[in-house]
């Protein structure tokens, strides 16, 4: 498990996570409450929250069981 306050990038959603979707539909959504919202980082840059992912990645999962 990763440090709650850790940020990771739109790349490490990729390489980390597995998480294979373009940014559009990242954006998307979020729009619509279905993916951890980004923080903004400064100099337009984001990051979303690591903890945030890894429970959405682990929601999926159980999902899929039931």
């Amino acid at each position: 498990m990763t440090h709650p306050l850790k940020l990771c990038s739109a790349k490490e959603l990729k390489t980390v996570y597995g998480i294979m979707f373009c940014r559009q539909h990242i954006w998307r959504l979020e729009d619509v409450r279905q993916f951890p919202l980004r923080v903004p980082a400064g100099n337009r840059r984001v990051g979303w929250v690591c903890v945030e992912i890894e429970a959405w990645l682990s929601a999926k999962i159980e999902a899929r069981r039931t």
